[in-house]
């Protein structure tokens, strides 16, 4: 068809391509093949994927027949930590080898949605940093400025998306994973829950900090993926608050009248400097939704020490992910130093102290939604950093811009909050900005409703990045 021959095409989104499919004006396999072309095109520049899967995706494609799911033909990208049947999960290491059995249990339901999964998407080695490059693996660009990050550690999906290689990805949230890609790329990010979205066959991720969730362009594109993708099984370490309803449906749904508390306060335990521009983003969507209608008022999270707490899980989180490498010596030495700090730092009754007392904090912290609905902070502390960012840096240096960047977002991995990032307008280096929104456990749904809304307001999918635009003559 020659709708599937349009470069645009995939900047649509999921939701609209699987509509394509089931009124059957697109097949599964056209979009797909779209898709390969455009990671032919552009992946060299980017070094978004990894590995493409193209003979698999086209068979899939071929045999789906007529699909009739959320994601009916929908080509998606799947990043590096999660089980691809017959792929290599190789986390950005050089040391894994050998193909895995079965798809995840994510992977599983989004298959079982009409997704079908075209390649392998880069991150940092054992998804560390919020910037992607490895020795394995080489740097991953922004399609916004190749000389910049897309953030991390789900930058090849981050990237992927904004260049539309693909409609949407997976990606996984430690500490801003998922939000940080996303701001950096001008993208939705949604870190659901603890407990929202399976981790099998991991019983779960970095001691409870890691979440699997959606990349997407718009919020409803967000949404829908994490329709598809939720749900915990049997053998889950954590289970989010039930919900049996549509996050399509929320973000499509206005939220009525919230009290949103704004803040650009740095946690504690960081050495951050607010940019400009990225203060301007926080402080117009704050008046933004004052002229929604909301109740905006000023007020910081009871954060105390607890950005000190994540940084010694996540520490420990590293060594003990080390430990389950097939070849440490292969490691990379900033993975190395971080391993070890994590060990000697962090013992294992260190560790338990640490996992015993979050309860405890995470109700310190929440004491604030018991007077808002929703917090409104800023999505990153600037513009996307240069892009080996602290690759192949000693770790304290590497720590250091790390929190630099990203000083808002590792908080609520410790609480296990959801959390979403968006785009909010554009800096003078002419790179995305962003801030970000926060829930109490379980509302997801409140944040997508909000989130539709500011987008209702200031649209921003429209917008390519400079990549996309140069090479859009050649389609």
């Amino acid at each position: 068809m020659t709708t599937t021959a349009d470069h645009d095409l995939l900047y649509s989104g999921p939701a609209a391509l699987a509509e394509l499919v089931r009124a059957k004006e697109a097949t599964p396999r056209e979009l797909v093949e779209l898709s390969l072309r455009r990671i032919e095109a552009l992946n060299p520049r980017l070094n978004a994927f990894r590995v493409t899967m193209a003979e698999e995706a086209l068979a899939a494609a071929s045999a789906s027949g007529a699909p009739s799911g959320l994601l009916a033909g929908v080509p998606i990208a799947i990043k590096d930590d999660v089980a691809v049947a017959g792929q290599s999960a190789t986390h950005g290491s050089r040391s894994y080898v050998g193909r895995a059995a079965a798809d995840a249990e994510a992977v599983r339901r989004l298959r079982a949605a009409g997704a079908i999964p075209v390649g392998i998407t880069n991150v940092p080695e054992l998804t560390i940093f919020p910037w992607t490059a490895t020795a394995a693996n080489g740097v991953t660009r922004n399609p916004w400025d190749l000389t910049r990050t897309p953030g991390g550690s789900s930058g090849g999906s981050a990237a992927a998306v904004a260049a539309g290689l693909v409609p949407c990805a997976t990606g996984s949230d430690g500490g801003g994973s998922i939000r940080i890609p996303a701001a950096a790329c001008g993208l939705v990010g949604m870190k659901p829950t603890r407990g929202r979205v399976s981790m099998r066959p991991a019983r779960e991720g970095w001691l409870g900090l890691t979440v699997l969730g959606p990349l997407a362009r718009t919020v409803a594109d967000s949404a829908l993926m994490l329709d598809a993708m939720q749900g915990a099984i049997e053998g889950d370490a954590h289970v989010a608050p039930p919900f049996d309803g549509s996050y399509l449906d929320a973000a499509r749904r206005a939220p009525g009248r919230l009290r949103i508390a704004v803040s650009r306060k740095v946690p504690p335990g960081l050495i951050a400097r607010l940019s400009a521009d990225q203060r301007g983003a926080w402080e117009r969507v704050g008046r933004l939704l004052e002229e929604l209608g909301h109740e905006v008022v000023e007020r910081d999270p009871a954060y105390g020490l607890a950005q000190l707490e994540f940084l010694q899980l996540w520490l420990r989180s590293i060594y003990e992910e080390s430990c389950d490498v097939p070849d440490r010596t292969q490691l990379e030495p900033l993975t190395r130093q971080m391993a070890w700090a994590g060990q000697r730092v962090v013992p294992v009754r260190r560790r338990d102290q640490l996992l015993g007392k979050r309860p405890e904090t995470t109700a310190r912290m929440l004491a604030l939604w018991n007077e808002i609905d929703v917090l409104l902070t800023p999505g990153l502390a600037k513009t996307a950093i240069a892009a080996e960012g602290g690759f192949g840096k000693p770790a304290p240096i590497a720590i250091d811009i790390a929190g630099r960047f990203t000083p808002f977002t590792p908080i609520f991995n410790l609480t296990g909050q959801p959390a979403i990032s968006l785009p909010a307008g554009y800096g003078s280096d002419g790179l995305p900005l962003s801030v970000q929104l926060v829930g109490r456990p379980g509302a997801e749904d409140l944040l997508y409703s909000l989130a539709g809304q500011i987008e209702h307001a200031q649209p921003w999918a429209d917008r390519r990045p400079p990549l996309v635009a140069q090479a859009a003559g050649g389609w």
